[in-house]
């Protein structure tokens, strides 16, 4: 399309009851994009929402084993609002499982002790002696008593070095130390509410303690697999609910924080928005029917609303294209989005991004390389750079069938010499080895000449592309009513005919020609425009002009516009040289690479296997570095030449309400 789609300002007037279904509807065509509106606190069954999802996130990942942020944002397609029933299947789903997990700590944090001892008692088993004699040693002082366990790390950290603490089992420990510092150690339990006891009454020595610890820890093992299956049970028979709940409350919970934006009485909720327009008719019927006509939608063309009018909101843009032109909005509104009522340039950044690209980058083989991967992407066999696709397939298919005029497949200049020769002599009468010669070499058939053709060939692109984004600058200021930019600027008409007439001399030179006298009138009637526009759209509109600066101001920053006009054309159009150079360069590399191979791949087998290698690792630098680098300069070109001729202010990008789906 030429223009993004036209927008209608809607106020939407909905019953309490019937909020949910009709975010729900908006939420999945994708159709709105609302008003800013000053965000109420939560309410209670936002908050009872939101805690439920959470639980729900919990539960899951205990279950799985995993992270579920992915999971967390994401909504089924075919997913609608929870019902009563599954409000009380999720609470008890998540009831079973914050038991489970609560067993399950506790369990581990009690393997946890009695491992904790083991390692610790250790240090006693060279002793040979009962616990009951650990009282009699001069040079030990030991304690044995109760204290609460979750204050046992506490502890622990509290004596650092200067004593040993041993859990023995339940919430009993051995604590020793020096005998020096027992002063210590019982200042410290004594903090702690340590309850003093007998030691442990164990006929045998260490050693039998520690066999003991190591059966409770065989029993808490067993107790651990039996929760280890009744995790797998859980997870065996609960999966799909765990999907289907969690995008369900997750409808929920974004229509309920949705809803504190709107303005809301008793018994009904006051919205506004943002829809194209030619969808906003089938959208009006379809709320009506879903909510049997307990509805009120007013519309507003953009600059009937005050907010716009006023200059304090920008009207969303939303545009609407064919698969391959949808594939370089990205292009586009990585510089900016257009403004609203102005010309959509996308279809021709499509267009010149591919064509570019294609004469920098021409090898049927490296081409079908970068096909086969935009295919991928495509289908989805690769998951990820989906927006990439489209653009990727363009390209490619642009760079085959350079490759295929130019006669290179994977950097070989042999492969396609009887096609070439068929092609040629079918239509000039002569065969060729190349359709098209970049290289001016002898062995090709080439010529300086041709060369200097291609070059004037990515010259005249340039001069399409620039001349069109002045053509595009015109018409906006006009649509915009700003005319004086519109006649009289250097991104004007009085621009683009200098620009032109430029051209012309310039052709006519290189083909022989020479100057005259009114090619000094060609040239310089239009910079008489450009720099004393501003005087003229003063006295067309009867307005009164001043210089501000002065006389000699004003012919000197007339004289500055003169040099920036002519020295911002000519680099514009020189920057298309690059084009050439770069595939020039491309060329070159190519050549160098067949050059190698072609020498190498007769001297044996070890010059098979170097040729071999040389044509894999120089066509793998060629895609990555050179598709790079092409790339790159394919995006400068149209930033640089062709978006700064128009793009003098950007936009808003249309983003309606929509759930976040699966991809």
């Amino acid at each position: 399309m030429l223009f993004p789609r036209k927008m209608r300002f809607i106020e939407i007037t909905v019953l309490k009851n019937d909020m949910d279904a009709v975010i729900e509807y908006i939420g999945r065509k994708t159709q709105i994009q609302f008003s800013d509106e000053d965000k109420n606190p939560a309410g209670q069954q936002a908050v009872s929402i939101k805690t439920l999802v959470e639980r729900l996130k919990k539960a899951n990942e205990y279950l799985l084993g995993e992270s579920t942020n992915d999971l967390y944002r994401q909504i089924n397609d075919d997913t609608a609002l929870p019902s009563q029933e599954q409000k009380t299947e999720a609470q008890k789903l998540c009831l079973l499982c914050e038991e489970l997990k609560e067993r399950e700590d506790n369990v581990l944090q009690k393997k946890k002790r009695i491992l904790k001892s083991i390692n610790e008692l250790k240090i006693f088993t060279e002793m040979n002696v009962p616990f009951s004699d650990f009282e009699n040693l001069s040079h030990l002082t030991l304690r044995a008593g109760r204290i609460d366990m979750s204050e046992l790390d506490k502890l622990r950290e509290s004596l650092g070095q200067r004593a040993v603490i041993i859990h023995l089992e339940d919430n009993r420990i051995l604590a020793v130390a020096s005998k020096k510092g027992r002063f210590s150690l019982d200042a410290k339990l004594e903090q702690f509410s340590f309850e003093s006891e007998k030691l442990p009454q164990v006929d045998g020595p260490v050693s039998d303690f520690i066999k003991d610890l190591h059966k409770q820890e065989e029993l808490i093992n067993k107790e651990l697999d039996k929760i280890r299956i009744e995790k797998d049970n859980l997870v065996k028979n609960n999966a799909a609910d765990f999907c289907s709940l969690f995008s369900a409350w997750r409808i929920a919970l974004v229509i309920e924080e949705i809803k504190q934006r709107f303005k809301a009485t008793e018994s009904l909720f006051l919205f506004s928005g943002w829809i194209p327009a030619d969808i906003l008719k089938r959208t009006v019927k379809d709320l009506s029917d879903l909510t049997g006509g307990r509805i009120a939608i007013n519309s507003y063309k953009p600059y009937e609303v005050p907010s716009v009018k006023s200059g304090l909101e920008k009207v969303p843009v939303a545009m609407r294209h064919s698969a391959f032109v949808k594939g370089f909005e990205g292009v586009v509104f990585s510089y900016g989005a257009p403004v609203y009522g102005s010309v959509d340039p996308t279809a021709l950044v499509a267009i010149f991004f591919t064509l570019m690209f294609g004469i920098m980058f021409g090898d049927v083989g490296q081409g079908a390389l970068l096909l086969a991967a935009g295919l991928l992407i495509k289908f989805k066999i690769i998951k990820r750079f989906q927006k990439f696709a489209v653009p990727l397939i363009s390209v490619s298919i642009a760079s085959m069938i350079m490759g295929f005029l130019s006669g290179s497949v994977f950097a070989n200049e042999s492969l396609l010499i009887a096609p070439s020769r068929a092609i040629t002599a079918f239509f000039t009468g002569e065969e060729r080895d190349r359709i098209l010669t970049i290289l001016p070499m002898a062995s090709h058939g080439g010529s300086v000449t041709k060369l200097l053709y291609f070059f004037a060939f990515t010259v005249s692109i340039g001069v399409v592309i620039n001349s069109l984004g002045l053509i595009i600058n015109i018409v906006n200021r006009i649509l915009f009513k700003k005319y004086e930019q519109a006649f009289f600027s250097k991104t004007g008409l009085a621009g683009l005919l200098m620009f032109w007439y430029a051209l012309f001399i310039a052709v006519r030179l290189i083909r022989g020609g020479n100057l005259y006298s009114f090619d000094f009138l060609g040239i310089c009637i239009p910079l008489f425009f450009i720099i004393f526009g501003h005087v003229i759209w003063h006295i067309i509109t009867g307005s009164k002009f001043r210089m501000e600066s002065g006389l000699f101001a004003f012919v000197m920053e007339g004289f500055v516009e003169i040099l920036d006009t002519v020295s911002s054309y000519v680099s514009n159009t020189a920057s298309f040289l690059r084009v050439g150079a770069f595939a020039l360069a491309h060329a070159v590399f190519s050549f160098i690479i067949f050059f190698f191979t072609e020498s190498l791949s007769g001297s044996g087998a070890k010059g098979a296997l170097s040729a071999a290698l040389i044509m894999i690792i120089g066509n793998a630098i060629i895609i990555v570095l050179e598709g790079l680098i092409v790339a790159i300069q394919v995006m400068r070109l149209q930033y640089y030449e062709f978006f700064n001729k128009f793009f003098v202010e950007t936009g808003v990008e249309f983003a309606p309400f929509r759930f976040q789906h699966k991809k």
